[in-house]
């Protein structure tokens, strides 16, 4: 039984396509930031270690939200690594990066993202789909200073 919450049929199917790219997104950058969180190292290895936790936290607590937001518009949630893989824009750790590279990959990452959020903006908006630009335009917000707090590491 599909929704009938006001938003049409192909704005609802353009919405779950940018929350499913949101949702693999989200999750894959969770796991990554969670791992540079386990295995930092170094002079800021406190500093990083807590502003990483902070991080995959949020990306966690994101995850469940955004999938709850395409089970909303009535749509099966990705959820495998095969889905996520598939459709994250977020690529692989490659080697074991010390601190500085670990956070110089995840700026590129949240930045990525900001970018890939802003570009499914307006098809939500052009649908009349106001939950899911709320949703986008608060991702898009975390994403933004979640890179400047880690700038704020590698520039002096």
């Amino acid at each position: 039984m599909q929704p009938q919450i006001g938003i049409p049929e192909t704005s609802r199917v353009a919405s779950v396509k940018a929350l499913s790219h949101c949702l693999a997104d989200t999750y894959t950058l969770y796991l990554k930031t969670q791992m540079f969180h386990w295995n930092v190292t170094g002079m800021s290895f406190k500093a990083l270690h807590e502003l990483f936790e902070e991080q995959y936290r949020d990306l966690a607590e994101a995850a469940d939200e955004i999938a709850e937001r395409i089970r909303t518009l009535g749509a099966w949630a990705p959820g495998s690594y095969v889905d996520f893989q598939r459709l994250t824009c977020i690529p692989a750790v490659d080697g074991k990066p010390d601190g500085r590279a670990m956070v110089t990959e995840l700026i590129a990452d949240h930045e990525r993202t900001t970018r890939r959020l802003r570009d499914a903006l307006p098809a939500a908006e052009d649908g009349r789909d106001e939950g899911t630009v709320d949703l986008l335009t608060a991702r898009l917000r975390v994403h933004e200073k979640a890179a400047w707090m880690l700038r704020a590491h590698v520039t002096g």
